[in-house]
């Protein structure tokens, strides 16, 4: 997922904590925000603006970060695990690995890989070995 089709996604799934999001969209998304609090720190946007901002990035923030769990087939609700402080460093390891492939609980892989995996090989087929 290209950075645009990630931020189009995040704001197209404002209020969507189902399904899965891949590592890429979660990141691009992150990457958005943190892009936008460094130029309304250049330009010099009043606070209010900047919390008014925050605000609207929130709720797709956090979809984005829920889905993102659900990719890795867990709850979204682990993300209350960040109020322990330690808890961010778990999450931050899970934000940063390979989600499930395939199908899970949660809905098919945003990346469609394991979906259409090839049959296997027809023990019958293999060759014969004995002498």
């Amino acid at each position: 997922m290209s950075f645009t089709e990630a931020i189009k996604s995040g704001f197209s799934n404002y209020f969507t904590f189902s399904g899965r999001a891949s590592r890429s969209e979660y990141w691009y998304w992150c990457l958005f925000g943190f892009l936008i609090s460094i130029l309304e720190s250049i330009i010099g946007v009043p606070a209010i603006v900047s919390n008014i901002t925050l605000l609207v990035l929130l709720i797709p923030g956090l979809a984005v970060f829920w889905r993102r769990m659900h990719d890795l087939d867990k709850s979204g609700a682990w993300f209350f695990i960040a109020f322990t402080g330690v808890g961010g460093i778990l999450l931050l390891v899970w934000a940063c690995s390979r989600g499930t492939s395939g199908s899970n609980r949660f809905g098919s892989d945003p990346l469609g890989s394991g979906d259409a995996l090839p049959e296997p090989p027809d023990p019958s087929d293999a060759p014969n070995l004995e002498a």
